[in-house]
């Protein structure tokens, strides 16, 4: 009898070890897992800083969405072509099969853009890269230059230098950072051209409809604006 209480304690002494390593093995692999999802989303908040995004960064909704830029041609390849804003940024150029061309107000072909020449581009931006849906060589009004840019006040993009607080003309009362909606075709274009017209040198990377039916141009590449509202007759009426 003796020896069948001791097989019996010392069978339900295994059964406690084995339960106690279970246990352990599960809270373990919980810990990892939760170090390992908090550690994943760390990229995200990174991800909305760097040049492209100016000095006070991109907001969080940036994305590719419709928008573009000025400047004068630098380079060209067999389906792309880099730009230098009024402001000193460099801006890359993807063409693609359905991109159009113009020359001042005259359809033209891609051999239009050479080394040298003042071309507006509109298109998808993701930073300061553009995929290209329509590029005008020599744009009516044309383009931005340096001094222009100065002289409307944009503030060129110096690394690590923090954003400029200020403001010029009226910005939309309760506006809110991040708040609209993100629009595209002619209405994204037009509102563009506005806003690179009023404030050469920077890449606009979206436009937002705001509630009240204006429109915010966000813009990189610079340290100021970051902000440009634009009317519903896409007249440029203030900035930050």
């Amino acid at each position: 009898m003796p020896s069948r209480k001791l097989t019996g304690s010392l069978a339900a002494g295994v059964v406690v070890i084995a339960v106690a390593i279970g246990a352990y093995a599960i809270a373990h692999s919980d810990s990892s897992n939760s170090t390992s999802g908090a550690a994943g989303s760390s990229p995200s908040s990174a991800a909305s800083s760097g040049p492209g995004a100016g000095g006070g960064g991109s907001n969080a909704r940036s994305g590719p969405a419709a928008g573009g830029s000025s400047g004068t041609v630098d380079s060209v390849s067999t389906s792309s072509f880099t730009i230098t804003t009024a402001a000193g940024q460099k801006v890359a150029v993807n063409e693609a099969s359905a991109t159009t061309y113009q020359d001042g107000t005259s359809s033209a072909l891609a051999s239009a853009i050479t080394t040298g020449e003042p071309v507006l581009v509109l298109g998808t931006a993701s930073g300061t890269t553009i995929t290209a849906t329509q590029v005008i060589v020599h744009p009516t009004g044309g383009v931005g230059s340096a001094a222009s840019s100065a002289a409307a006040g944009v503030i060129p993009f110096q690394q690590g230098a923090p954003s400029t607080a200020k403001q010029a003309g009226q910005v939309p009362a309760n506006y809110t950072e991040g708040s609209g909606t993100i629009v595209s075709g002619t209405t994204a274009s037009t509102a563009t051209e506005a806003a690179l017209a009023a404030y050469p040198g920077g890449v606009v990377d979206r436009v937002v409809r705001l509630s009240n039916g204006e429109y915010e141009v966000h813009y990189i590449g610079v340290n100021w604006p970051h902000h440009i509202f634009v009317n519903q007759d896409f007249t440029v009426v203030g900035a930050f």
